[in-house]
């Protein structure tokens, strides 16, 4: 997926935050955030950058992007809470909660 540096930067905080719900940091979870920083290129730094992004500055990059960057964070988001075998319900919510931020239809 061919994202600019702003919308990498939205994509990586909705996703670390994700993968940061339940304080811990699975195998899975690593293996996961290894591969998403092959497809959009990326690095420790990019991520720690990701984490001083503020939430209102994420959602509103997210609403104005592509309906397939949109898919694309969707997807993301749900394959990192998969990522560690075990989905929980606040990891659930968070997903609702920002793709509706975005307004972003699940059924998308």
């Amino acid at each position: 997926m061919e994202l600019n540096i702003i919308e990498k930067l939205a994509v990586i905080k909705a996703v670390d935050e994700v993968i940061r719900m339940d304080d811990m940091l699975d195998v899975g979870e690593l293996d996961y955030l290894t591969h998403l920083a092959e497809v959009l290129d990326f690095d420790v730094d990019l991520l720690l950058q990701a984490r001083d992004v503020e939430a209102v500055e994420a959602i509103a990059v997210i609403r104005v992007m592509s309906e397939s960057k949109k898919a694309f964070l969707m997807r993301s988001m749900t394959e990192a809470a998969n990522a560690d075998g075990v989905v929980d319900e606040a990891e659930i919510q968070f997903i609702y909660r920002v793709l509706a931020a975005a307004g972003i239809s699940s059924g998308d």
